[in-house]
Parts: structure tokens; C-alpha cells; sequence
């Protein structure tokens, strides 16, 4: 019988699915690691969250995980996102999970699917959905019946999809193991008896789904077998297992940190992040896991809080847009290809550790074939060290690894970062006007404009004396409530003839409050009321006679994560009013009247119909620091095909879509100026969140990604409501762009690269580091604007000689590189002045620009 070409491609492609992931694998696992059909596999694992990102994506994002060398998708299933009410599921666009999980099938990688399903991971109540606390009787992750009842009807529901799409390993799909709960053992002891009793059930829960693959539980100190507990944090290397038959297993390793509204932007170091994971797998790990590898957006009202940003990049190896993160991204490749050079070593070798000082050691595998690798590694946080191992000398910088495939020769060392940095600048571009029909040439953007009148609109919800909880009237349907009363002025008061204004002074649980008096914003208060209520006091224009004061309360993100978090309340605690005549007057305990929401989101005017609403008002001029204003532009997508943000450094508070999709919460609001920030980051020692942070007296998020596959190729309805008053004139989109690449190449860098590495490898004197250079694809570099091989000083984008410098590197380097998309430079005596500087060790570094 003949082939045709496509029936030989499929044949081809079928055989290529079941030798990367499997066909009815067998998943198993014992001390050392999991076991697939038979193979022990070293598991490193990428966390891309698929509702954080868009179809379009998921396809370059999971390439870009496998080409940095990872052979595992990691996600959690966001329950929220797929109950919307009690059987009404959504599977469909940023929620398609069984497209998802198909997409990291083809791409020939494994999968740990996170059912939760609850996830706390920054995201709005955890990933339940409210309308599951208002279910009478229900309290959330302990035993009780209610939770337990949807909790496990979804589970199963989830498995039950992943079953009949045939996508878990026993039937030839992707998923190789996936988890129940999560970090739960931080909070069982709060639940007294209960919680025990619940995390024994959800472990049996799962297990009696059947899915033929392991269950995992992590942070989970009482994981009864089979299920395997795992580890989470920035360092796992000293984590053991329950069970002695387990494999040790880092489910989350925080290669960065999220933002929230208003604090500085934290950074881990990659040098950090290496050595971290080095140490794990030295230590007799075999499955680890970056969380995150793409963190992503929290489009629309998907980020918790209180106060977590829109943007959830987590300074991740595949930042928030899908562009590799330079050098993180290439400094990690670097490492799962040194990893992969020790894999044989490392699952079958017999591991013996060696003192090579005092905070020093080697970490040495060894099979009876005579495979050997060993991992040296300098615990010491301040010094560089020289060790012996195997009659050979190591110079070992403070705090880092050296990886020897053949325990002799250095590959890698987690702190010597050769892989290119890049220059990264968000590129403005003005909002241009869509022409939407022939005979209307429009030159100049035209906004339509919709505003809001401060207060209630409509009828009322209700009217009582004091205060609601916010959270329990809105039930997250909306961020806002309108909490209004009045108050009647005499003519007499002091503050009248003396122009002293009176005070508002407010107390609520969180997040954020603006107040109006007669139509008129006063001013605005915010604090994160988890704990203690945030106080605020605010001077108020009142008038003689009725005064209406309108309250709009907001939440920005609901609690993720903590002991009975869904009991944590929002909203109004205590008003007064000071300096009037006879002292002070508490409207708390006035009669307050209700109206959940605003005007504009109950007409849905940012999406569908709303969009053509006879409410929006065509003008040429839309008003600025206008309070409680809706604006609307027809635009066209910003010209290339770069990722997009939107620029709202000149807004103040709210929401944005585009055609109808929910970009998110905006605020470009400011971390304090005395907060710690850092110029140069030390990257020895233990990491914290606020070790390496960044962007001190600035917005801690100023762009909002906008993905590409949003944008039609004209008419894209753009729709901003402002609380507060900004200038939608000033409103821009910006392409992110590499603009140029830069190299830090160290003439002690390890002489033989993981890519030219063979076990015939054995004379290294005649090999030298080299500097590479990639511009991004369709550029060139087109100029040098920096190089110096010597001591330079800096960090990319900011290089400067130092006192010891070839003043022929620049021309070594244009001549080499110059008009060309990538470019080598080898430290060697025929291309730099090695002897000038005597006794140091010297260092190329090159800036390029990229055009």
C-alpha cells in the first residue's frame, strides 16, 4: 500500500507524540524520582498560567519554556473562572483549558495540572468563587459539608474533562501527576480538628478519582501515601519528604514576586535563582518547578488583593508580554543543559558528599559504569573561595555551584552569568484614529464621553442606619458601592466665616474610598484594612443648608490566602465630621442609603451594545481631572508587531477595555520614595521579596498589556472609566521592544559551554570564553555603544570604564559584530591587551544597539 506525503506526516507526528509525551504511559515514581514507562526523568517545570495570557500565546509561551529547557507546563485550574454560578461552567477563550493542555501536547512536554481547587496564587478570592460563601452553611478548606459537597463536584468535574479528552498520561496525554489543595499545612492547625480531618479527605478524594497518575499535595506536612508532598519557597535543597518511597519535589520556586498598588518592584537575582535550583538537584532533587516562568496579567478583576497589580509578571524568566528575560531566561537554559549533561549521573548514581572547607562541599555521583558528576558549592555569603577536589583547584565565588558533567571539568557556575542581557524600552506611539467609514476622514482622535453623577443612580438597594460590609452587599459583582447620607448646615457655623474647612474623618476596612460632597470630589483614602481598619482624614467644602454626601467604597482584589480569609470584610467602619460648633458629629450613626455598582456598568457601555449606547457624548475636546468619567476612541492597532501596553501615567484611578475585553484595573499610584531600593543588587545570601526591589517614589505599574490578538485591523473600541480625574489626551500605547543586547563575559568563565560539551571533551587549555551577542529576529546591530574589555563597571544599560581598560575594544568589537543579526567574541590575546592590569581578573563588556 503507497503513502501519500500527509499520511507519512502523520504517521511521523503520531510517532513523535507518544516518544515525547508518552501513549498510555505509565506514571510511577520511587525515591530518586518519577518513572515513566519504565525511565526515570529529570522533571523541570515552567509555570504558565493560562488564563493570565490569551490563546494566541499559549502556543509561543509553552515553545519558549521548551527552548529554555524545560520539559514540564505547570498551571493551577482557576475555579472561579470556570463555575460562574452553580453549573454554569465557562471553557472557552483565556479559559479553554483542554486547548491548554493540548497545546503542551504538541508541543511534545509533560504536564502538572494544579486542581486546587483552591489556589490562592494572587488571585481574587483564592480562585473560589464567592457565590460559594453565601451558600448557607458553607465554610471554606476545613470539614464542612457545603465546601466539601462543591469542592469535590468540581474536582470531578475537571477530572471528568481531562478523562474524556484523553489527556491524562494513562491515556496517552500530557498530565503526568497533578495536586489536591494547596499549601494547606500553613493553615490546618487554625481548623483544630477539622482541618486534619479535611486534608485526610481531599487527599482520599483524590485518590478515588482514578486518574492513573500521582496526586501531589504541597506545603501538605501530613500527606497521607499515596499522595506526595511537595515543597514551595525560594530554597527547597534541605526539604525531605514524608515518605521515604517519595521523590523530593519543588512545586514552586519564586524566581521573582508579585507588586501591589503602591510598593516597590521586587527582583531576584538570577545568580540567586540558579544557585537555588543547583542545590536542590545536587541535594537529590528531581522535579522542580518555576513559579513563575510566564506570570502573565491579571486582566479584568482576576488579581486579589488587596492590591495586587494587573500586571503579575513576577520578574519571570518570560516576562509579562511573552519576551525572554535577559540574562535570566538564558542563564537558566544555560543551567537545564548542564543538568541535563548530569541526568544518568543524577538518577542512577550513587551520591557521596565531600568537606571542602569549612562552608564548602562536593556533591559527587557516581555509576558503576564510571559515570561521574559533581556539583561544588561555596555556601559562604561574603567570600570567594579556592578548593581541591580530585588533586584539580576550583575558584568558587560566594554563595554558588559549579557543575561537573565528568567531575572534572566546570560547565557552569550559577553566579558567572554569560548568557546576553537585553535592553528592553516600552515605546510610545500616539493613539491613532480609526477610519471607519469613506466619506469621514478622521485626522484627530474623537472621544465620546460619558459621566457619571456621584451618588445614587436610579433606585436604591436599600437604606439603613450605619454601615454594611461592603464585600457581603456586593458579593464581588463590582468594585464599587455608593454609601450616601446628608447633613444640614447652620448658617451660623464658624468654619462659614472663617474659611477653616471641616474635617471627613473616615475609618473602613479597605480598600479604597472617594468622597463627594455636593457633586463635588473631595479627595480620596486607601489601605489595605486586613488587619486594622485604615483611617483617613479629609478637609470637606461644606455649604450652609442640605450638604449630600456621597461615599463610593471600593475593594481592589479580594483576600487569596489565610486562615478563614473569606470571613476578611471590606467597606465603611466609622464617619465623622470635625470643626464644626458643637464638636464633632458621627454620621455613622446616620441613616445611609445603598446602590451597588455604577450607571455605566449596570448599561454595560464598555462592551456589546453598551458600546453604541445613546448615553456617550461625541466631543473634540474631553474633559480633563474630570471625577467619574467614561471615555470612549475608536483607534487602530499600534503599527508593527511588537506586544503592546497601554501608557496611563496620566490617569488616576479605574478600569480599561478593549473591544469589549477586560484589560484591567489601572493606578498608577507611587511607592514611597523612602522606601529601600537598590542601585546594584548583591545576589549572596538568603533572598527576600524586598532584598532587590526597584523603582522607589515611582508607579509601581504604569503600563497595561493590551495582547496583540485583541486588536482588529481597524476600529478597536478603547474604553476608560477615570475615578479620580486624569488626562485622556495623554493616553498612549507602547510596543515593547528590544533595542539593544549587551554581553558580561569574564575571562574565568567556564572555558567549555553546555552546547559544545562531548565526554570526549578532556584538554580545555586551548578554549576561552566567549561574549555572544543576538539581536532580536529581523535586526542587526547597528552600532556599539559600549565596550571594554578590562574591569568595566555597571550593569546594561549603564556600563562605564573602570580603572583598567582596552582602549582598542570597541573596534575589536564593531569590526566583529557590526551589520550582522549575531556576533562571537572571543576573550583571547589576539583580540585584547591582556597584559595591562596585572593580577586581575578581566571582563569584556559590550553594549549593543539593535535596529
Amino acid at each position: 500500500m503507497k503513502l501519500s506525503l500527509m499520511s507519512i506526516h502523520c504517521l511521523f507526528l503520531a510517532l513523535f507524540m507518544k516518544l515525547a509525551v508518552g501513549y498510555g504511559s505509565n506514571v510511577s515514581y520511587d525515591s530518586r524520582s518519577f518513572i515513566i514507562d519504565g525511565q526515570r526523568k529529570l522533571l523541570i517545570s515552567a509555570a504558565v498560567h493560562y488564563p493570565r495570557s490569551v490563546p494566541a500565546m499559549w502556543p509561543g509561551l509553552v515553545q519558549l519554556a521548551k527552548e529554555g529547557g524545560a520539559n514540564v507546563i505547570e498551571s493551577y485550574v482557576f475555579w472561579n473562572g470556570h463555575e460562574l454560578s452553580p453549573d454554569n461552567y465557562y471553557f472557552e477563550g483565556r479559559y479553554d483549558l483542554v486547548k491548554f493542555v493540548k497545546i503542551v501536547q504538541q508541543a511534545g512536554m509533560y504536564m502538572m495540572l494544579r486542581i486546587g481547587p483552591f489556589v490562592a496564587a494572587e488571585w481574587n478570592f483564592g480562585g473560589v468563587p464567592v457565590w460559594l460563601h453565601y451558600v448557607p452553611g458553607t465554610v471554606f478548606r476545613t470539614d464542612n459539608e457545603p465546601w466539601k459537597y462543591y469542592m469535590e463536584k468540581f474536582t470531578t468535574y475537571i477530572v471528568k474533562l481531562m478523562k474524556k479528552e484523553k489527556l491524562f498520561a494513562s491515556q496517552g496525554g500530557p498530565i503526568i501527576m497533578a495536586q489536591i489543595e494547596n499549601e494547606y499545612g500553613y493553615y490546618e492547625q487554625s481548623y483544630g480538628d477539622g482541618g486534619k480531618r479535611y486534608a485526610m479527605w481531599a487527599a482520599k478524594m483524590a485518590v478515588s478519582q482514578k486518574i492513573g497518575v500521582p496526586w501531589i499535595m504541597c506545603q501538605q506536612w501530613d500527606a497521607p501515601d499515596p499522595v506526595i508532598n511537595t515543597c514551595n519557597g525560594f530554597y527547597c535543597d534541605d526539604f525531605t519528604p514524608i515518605s521515604s518511597n517519595s521523590p523530593k519535589i519543588w512545586t514552586e520556586n519564586w524566581p521573582g514576586w508579585f507588586k501591589t498598588f503602591g510598593s516597590m518592584d521586587p527582583h531576584r537575582p538570577v545568580e540567586d535563582v540558579a544557585y537555588a535550583v543547583t542545590r536542590f538537584f545536587e541535594n537529590g532533587g528531581s522535579v522542580h518547578n518555576y513559579y513563575m516562568y510566564h506570570g502573565g496579567t491579571n486582566f479584568g478583576r482576576t488579581a486579589g488583593g488587596p492590591f495586587i497589580t494587573t500586571s503579575y509578571d513576577y520578574d519571570a524568566p518570560i516576562d509579562e508580554y511573552g519576551l525572554p528575560r535577559f540574562p535570566k531566561w538564558g542563564h537558566l537554559k544555560e543551567l537545564h543543559g548542564a543538568f541535563k549533561l548530569c541526568e544518568n549521573a543524577l538518577l542512577f548514581g550513587e551520591r557521596t558528599n565531600l568537606s571542602l572547607g569549612p562552608l564548602q562541599e562536593a556533591s559527587v555521583y557516581t555509576e558503576s559504569t564510571g559515570v561521574c558528576a559533581a556539583f561544588l558549592a561555596n555556601m559562604d555569603n561574603k567570600t570567594d573561595t579556592v578548593v581541591k577536589f580530585r588533586n584539580m583547584t576550583y575558584h568558587l565565588p560566594a554563595w554558588s555551584v559549579s557543575i561537573l558533567p565528568d567531575c572534572k571539568n566546570v560547565v557552569y557556575n550559577t553566579a558567572k552569568v554569560g548568557s546576553q542581557a537585553s535592553v528592553v524600552d516600552m515605546v510610545p506611539e500616539d493613539l491613532r484614529p480609526s477610519v471607519v467609514s469613506p466619506k469621514k476622514d478622521l485626522k484627530a482622535l474623537q472621544w465620546e464621553v460619558f459621566v457619571e453623577k456621584p451618588g445614587i443612580w436610579e433606585k436604591p438597594e436599600f437604606s439603613k442606619t450605619g454601615f454594611v460590609d461592603h464585600i457581603n452587599t456586593t458579593k464581588d459583582t463590582t468594585d464599587y458601592l455608593w454609601v450616601t447620607t446628608s447633613l444640614y448646615v447652620d448658617g451660623d457655623e464658624m468654619f462659614l466665616k472663617k474659611g477653616i474647612p471641616p474635617i471627613l474623618s473616615v475609618k473602613s476596612k479597605g480598600h479604597a474610598l472617594h468622597v463627594f460632597v455636593n457633586q463635588e470630589l473631595q479627595g480620596s483614602a486607601s489601605g489595605n484594612g486586613t488587619i486594622f481598619p485604615f483611617a483617613s482624614e479629609i478637609p470637606i467644602s461644606l455649604k450652609a443648608g442640605k450638604n449630600e454626601i456621597a461615599l463610593l467604597s471600593m475593594t481592589v482584589g479580594l483576600q487569596t490566602a489565610g486562615p478563614q480569609y473569606e470571613w476578611i470584610g471590606a467597606g465603611l467602619t466609622s464617619v465623622e465630621i470635625k470643626g464644626l460648633n458643637n464638636g464633632n458629629v458621627n454620621l455613622s450613626k446616620f441613616t445611609w442609603t445603598y446602590k451597588i455598582g455604577l450607571l455605566g456598568e449596570h448599561l454595560n457601555i464598555y462592551k456589546g451594545d453598551g458600546l453604541k449606547s445613546k448615553n456617550w457624548v461625541l466631543t473634540t475636546e474631553p474633559p480633563k481631572r474630570k471625577p467619574l468619567t467614561w471615555y470612549k476612541a475608536l483607534v487602530d492597532p499600534p503599527s508593527g508587531n511588537e506586544p503592546v501596553g497601554l501608557d496611563m501615567i496620566h490617569m488616576g484611578k479605574g478600569l480599561a477595555w478593549l473591544n469589549g475585553e477586560e484589560i484591567g484595573r489601572y493606578w498608577p499610584r507611587k511607592s514611597s520614595k523612602h522606601d529601600a531600593c537598590v542601585d546594584h543588587c548583591d545576589y549572596r545570601g538568603k533572598f527576600s521579596p524586598n532584598k532587590c526591589s526597584t523603582g522607589c517614589g515611582e508607579p509601581t505599574q504604569r503600563w497595561y498589556h493590551v495582547p496583540r490578538s485583541w486588536f482588529k485591523s481597524s476600529g478597536n473600541e478603547l474604553v476608560i472609566f477615570e475615578e479620580t480625574g486624569g488626562d485622556p489626551t495623554q493616553i498612549r500605547f507602547s510596543k515593547r521592544k528590544t533595542s539593544g543586547v549587551c554581553s558580561l563575559m569574564s575571562e574565568d568563565h567556564p572555558s567549555i559551554s553546555v552546547e559544545s560539551w562531548t565526554t570526549a571533551t578532556k584538554d580545555t587549555n586551548d578554549k576561552k570564553a566567549t561574549a555572544q551577542l543576538r539581536c532580536p529576529s529581523n535586526t542587526r546591530v547597528s552600532a556599539i555603544k559600549f565596550a571594554s574589555f578590562g574591569n568595566p563597571m555597571g550593569a546594561c544599560g549603564s556600563y562605564s570604564h573602570g580603572d583598567c581598560h582596552d582602549p582598542e575594544s570597541a573596534s575589536v568589537v564593531e569590526k566583529m559584530c557590526l551589520n550582522r543579526s549575531e556576533c562571537s567574541i572571543e576573550l583571547s590575546k589576539e583580540n585584547f591587551n591582556f597584559g595591562s592590569c596585572p593580577g586581575k581578573i578581566k571582563r569584556l563588556a559590550v553594549e549593543a544597539v539593535c535596529s
